[in-house]
């Protein structure tokens, strides 16, 4: 009984594992961040980008709305500059499975009979690197990396564009 009740936990757990955003992040440990106060996009690197004008916004929007959170300002004289990076790979994923019974009906057997069917899908793994630089001599201070899964439906897309942005930067130091 108790392993009927852990199916939907684990089915549950299985899902989730499925739709998480992997993030690492590095900085500059001699950097005083609380220093820094306001920031701007590198138009060059923006421009860069070998994503879609609507994906572009959509970062450009959840970056400003977690360095605001963070207490940070928008500013044409920044002290911090910062740059994106995309990439994306296409995984395909091969499944099989034998529905047959074993010998004497029960359990798998090297003699199996019955059917066999094979599925194939593919996803595409999106990652986004958030590089932010000192403004006056260009200098790398911190970088963000998230890697997952993206979404082609354009409403969701938004929303996991958020959740990308929000996981990378949550470890940027907040404006003291």
């Amino acid at each position: 009984m108790k392993t009927i009740r852990l199916i939907p936990l684990l089915a549950l757990l299985i899902l989730g594992s499925c739709s998480s955003i992997s993030v690492a992040t590095d900085y500059d440990s001699t950097v005083n961040f609380a220093q820094f106060k306001t920031y701007a996009f590198l138009k060059e690197g923006i421009d860069d980008l070998k994503i879609s004008d609507l994906d572009k916004k959509r970062i450009l929007n959840a970056i400003d709305q977690e360095m605001t959170a963070k207490g940070y300002t928008k500013s044409d004289h920044p002290d911090l500059v910062i740059n994106l990076f995309t990439d994306s790979k296409q995984n395909v994923h091969v499944n099989s499975f034998y529905g047959g019974w074993g010998y004497g009906g029960w359990g798998w057997n090297p003699w199996m009979w019955g059917p066999g069917y094979q599925s194939v899908s593919t996803s595409t793994e999106g990652i986004l690197y958030i590089d932010i630089l000192k403004a006056s001599n260009r200098e790398l201070i911190w970088q963000g990396k998230g890697t997952g899964y993206l979404n082609n439906n354009s409403k969701k897309r938004e929303e996991r564009i958020k959740e990308f942005t929000k996981k990378v930067l949550a470890d940027f130091p907040q404006k003291i």
